[in-house]
């Protein structure tokens, strides 16, 4: 698991740079809050395939997010989102959905650290729940 992980790191090591603009910038920035939230958070690349390079994911007791990379915006996609409160109102895609919930973060958009933090948090607190209960 730990060279999983490890391997899953430097995948998105190399996104990020391999992007080279705003989007890896932003990439990066997510990833940096998020680890920051939950230290004990474990990164994972998924979907990798022949029309996809893949994606970052983040898990701690089940999952927490996804972060999609697209022309116009960087996309943080929470897999229990709807179960979330988001009291700073970051989550602005993916709304009508039963489950998940999306922030878009587009080129311009400054990240709120704070209520990031917080959501991520709430995740974990909500993984680790249901794990208790299984």
């Amino acid at each position: 698991m730990a060279d999983e992980e490890a391997n899953a790191s430097q995948l998105i090591d190399e996104r990020i740079s391999e992007l080279g603009d705003w989007r890896g910038q932003k990439l990066g920035e997510v990833r940096g809050i998020i680890k920051a939230a939950d230290p004990d958070v474990v990164e994972e690349w998924k979907w990798k395939k022949a029309t996809s390079p893949g994606t970052p994911v983040w898990y701690h007791d089940g999952g927490i997010c996804t972060g999609e990379t697209y022309k116009k915006v960087v996309k943080l996609t929470f897999f229990k989102g709807a179960s979330l409160s988001d009291p700073s109102g970051l989550f602005n895609s993916s709304l009508e959905g039963n489950v998940r919930r999306a922030i878009d973060i587009r080129e311009d958009d400054t990240i709120d650290e704070g209520a990031l933090k917080d959501l991520i948090r709430e995740a974990v607190a909500l993984n680790q729940r249901g794990k208790a209960t299984a």
